[in-house]
Parts: structure tokens; sequence; C-alpha cells
């Protein structure tokens, strides 16, 4: 492996806008065009899983740690559902963050294929605390997140298809 060139410059990812009152989706695209140096171009649509909010999905390209930079934006209002991935890329594991409003913020390192991955240093931590292994896993794996968005990620009539699932295999 070339010691100049072991990482990789830039990847993509995907923006989930899950639930967004109206009124907060002009300030959203400006905080990711800000983010991106580039417009959106966010598509609206209405949220079938909960009346009066809307939704919206958009693809990027950028720096790797884009996806960090887009959440922190995006953090400014607490009421969103949201989730944010980028693609794991030559010498880097891929991320994806989950909000989801009185739950906060959940981050996992993603393999390439988009599997939550928990490493080997975390799971001897669990281990050796001796508590409930089976409920220290599942918030690794960001389950109870994945519990309250998965009524947000399937499409409504006319919204973009999101295939990003908690049921994989």
């Amino acid at each position: 492996m070339r010691a100049l060139d072991q990482f990789a410059d830039a990847t993509a990812g995907v923006v989930y806008i899950h639930s967004s009152p109206a009124a907060l989706c002009p300030h959203i695209e400006w905080a990711l065009t800000a983010t991106l140096d580039c417009p959106p171009n966010l598509k609206w649509t209405s949220q079938p899983a909960s009346k009066g909010v809307l939704r919206a999905t958009t693809s990027w390209v950028g720096p790797v740690g884009t996806a960090s930079r887009l959440v922190n934006a995006l953090r400014a209002w607490p009421m969103l559902r949201f989730e944010v991935t980028e693609d794991a890329s030559e010498g880097v594991d891929g991320e994806r963050y989950s909000h989801v409003p009185g739950m906060g913020l959940w981050h996992g390192s993603t393999s390439a294929n988009g599997d939550v991955v928990v490493g080997e240093m975390r799971l001897r931590a669990l281990m050796e605390a001796g508590g409930d292994i089976a409920a220290e896993l599942d918030y690794a794996l960001g389950t109870a997140w994945d519990e309250e968005l998965e009524p947000y990620r399937s499409g409504g009539e006319g919204a973009e298809v999101t295939w990003l699932r908690r049921e994989v295999g």
C-alpha cells in the first residue's frame, strides 16, 4: 500500500430528512447548501407516517468526514428525524448517524455493504463490564433508533424510494 495514497479523499452518502415541520424546510436547505457548497435540490413530500410534516432525501459527494459536518448542521433543530450516511471508501469505514427527537443522536461505523460494525475493543469492554450484553449490543447497533425511524423510512406515494432499512439479509 502506498503511504501517501492509503486513504480516500472523497466519498458519497445520503441525507434522509424523515420528518420536518414545513417552516424549517428552507432553513434545512440553507444549512445543507452551506455545508455542501452546492444546493441540495431537495424535493419535499408529505410524510405518511406523521401528519403535518415533510420528508426529503438527497445524495451528496464530498470529502471524507462530510457526514459529520452535515449532522452538525442538522442538529440545530432537535425536532427533526433524520439520518445521514457516508459510504465506506478506501482506508475509511462508512458511517451512519440517526437522530430522533427525545432520543438524540446515534452514530455507528458501517462496512462497505452498510452493516453496522461493532469493533473488537468495544465488544471486549462490553464483556468485561458484565452488564446486560444484549442491551448493550442493541445500543451499539442503534436498535432503538432503527425501531423509531422504521415507520418513517418507507416511501409514500410520490416520494423517492428509501433503501435504508433495518432488516438486512
